[in-house]
């Protein structure tokens, strides 16, 4: 028999390394936008892309989770994934519609009345990425990994070459607002690859409706849904906020505000490295947990799972911020370098979500997703009041710090409900000790502050020793615990 864990190990690379590579490849869209794009027109891209955030968990619904769930445990699969599937493509088309019949006023509200075309762009954009979530993750289900990675690279290809020509080939910088509608195009294009790479599941799809199985759906859904939205809240609302609140409240004039926004959201991508991998990590561990359900000794390989999740994260965590000299270089302009500061605050913030999002796996197990809910309601409300009271003051410092704050305080609440209705008997020990020498080491670089603002190799070759003493304590921990997993 197969061990678990390896097969997890093993899931992860084959659908993760899609994911893996296909964000370091849109990352490559950062030094490139950075570079011929000001600061204001970047912070525009940020803020879009933030939206589109939102709209993907409204317009899918919770049914990419609900699909997973019960397509395990109802005997006819072909009727799960239509339900999953018509559900989306209607909440689809009614979005569509009222998007395009009030596509100016939507506009005149988020300061763009002169590009009410980035709006509708955005919102065909999202709906066509909202019902392809469904066709792939029916290829996950069905383990048809080659194709899936096929079709996920071939998406990315296509917006990474179509931005290329577009901007280099086509943008002009004497009208910068031409910038922003290639790179909408440009992904308006790629979005088109994935129904096109699934076009059997929409040409097949039968409109026959389970009205009972779609109520049981919803239950388990909605939760989601709110859960979702409620954590997407606290994600990126701060780039939604920040150009709003500055400009009305904060003395900034729309231009300053905008390139206020650039810059935290360049230096926001740096600590988005941790979210690569919990990308990533979701495609293959949500499929997974739920298989191990039923197995013997499941919480325990959740438990260790969980072990090796953090030291990892926490390695990522060191790993940018002792190296930042070098990191940012990735943002090719100077101007954006102002907000490098806020990198080990937001990547510690991503941390501390990546634990909370691979505990969650209790509440979804057990059914009880609407403390999924109420943890991210409470979470999103935190971070909007936060950023609300303390941007006028301190600007893009205020966002980075609600961040931290509300995945501290989201982590900490599902361990204890978890503890409650599905415990899993985690090492805290572990837990704090991973954690506590991760921050310790940082602490040590920022006391022993060698060369400030600039790189060194004497610099390079201390913060990298920090890291390796890091992997050198964490591999003497694990390794003894390896005969276990053999």
């Amino acid at each position: 028999m197969s061990n678990p864990l390896k097969s997890l190990l093993g899931q992860t690379a084959i659908y993760g390394l899609p994911t893996i590579v296909g964000r370091l490849l849109n990352y490559l869209l950062v030094p490139l936008y950075t570079s011929v794009l000001p600061i204001q027109e970047y912070g525009k891209i940020s803020e879009l892309y933030a939206w589109v955030a939102f709209l993907i968990v409204l317009l899918t619904f919770g049914m990419e989770t609900a699909f997973f769930k019960f397509i395990n445990s109802k005997e006819d699969k072909a009727m799960v994934f239509r339900n999953s599937f018509l559900t989306v493509i209607g909440f689809n088309v009614l979005f569509l519609l009222i998007l395009i019949i009030f596509s100016q006023n939507i506009a005149d509200a988020m300061l763009y009345s002169e590009n009410s075309i980035y709006i509708v762009l955005l919102g065909v954009i999202v709906s066509i990425d909202a019902t392809s979530a469904l066709p792939m993750a029916k290829l996950r289900a069905e383990k048809k990994a080659k194709k899936f990675a096929a079709i996920h690279f071939s998406a990315i290809t296509v917006n990474i070459g179509l931005n290329l020509i577009f901007l280099y080939g086509f943008f002009d910088k004497s009208h910068p607002e031409e910038g922003v509608l290639f790179i909408l195009l440009a992904n308006l294009l790629s979005s088109l690859v994935k129904p096109l790479g699934t076009y059997r599941d929409y040409l097949g799809l039968k409109l026959k409706y389970s009205s009972e199985l779609a109520r049981e759906m919803f239950k388990y859904a909605l939760p989601l849904v709110i859960a979702g939205f409620a954590g997407i809240i606290n994600e990126t609302i701060d780039r939604a906020m920040l150009k709003h609140v500055l400009y009305n409240r904060g003395g900034l004039t729309l231009r300053e505000a905008e390139g206020q926004l650039g810059i935290y959201s360049a230096c926001y991508k740096l600590a988005m490295i941790v979210t690569i991998f919990l990308q990533a990590y979701r495609y293959a561990a949500e499929p997974f947990f739920f298989a191990q359900e039923k197995q013997k000794d499941s919480k325990k390989m959740y438990a260790k799972i969980m072990n090796y999740f953090v030291a990892f994260v926490c390695l990522v965590f060191i790993g940018v911020s002792l190296n930042i000299d070098v990191f940012k270089h990735f943002i090719r302009s100077e101007e954006f370098w102002a907000g490098l500061g806020v990198v080990p605050i937001l990547l510690m913030a991503n941390v501390f979500y990546g634990i909370y999002l691979n505990q969650s796996i209790w509440y979804k197990l057990s059914g009880q997703t609407k403390f999924g809910a109420f943890i991210s309601i409470g979470g999103g409300v935190v971070t909007i009041l936060i950023n609300m009271i303390f941007i006028p003051i301190y600007g893009f410092w205020a966002s980075a710090w609600a961040t931290l704050i509300v995945y501290a305080g989201q982590m900490v609440a599902s361990y204890y409900l978890g503890q409650i209705h599905y415990p899993i008997k985690y090492n805290l020990r572990k837990f704090g000790l991973y954690l506590g020498l991760a921050l310790s080491l940082f602490l040590v670089s920022f006391m022993i502050n060698l060369d400030p603002g600039e790189f060194t190799w004497r610099k390079f070759f201390f913060h990298n020793s920090l890291i390796l003493f890091y992997v050198f304590v964490v591999w003497f921990i694990e390794k003894p615990v390896r005969k276990l997993t053999d």
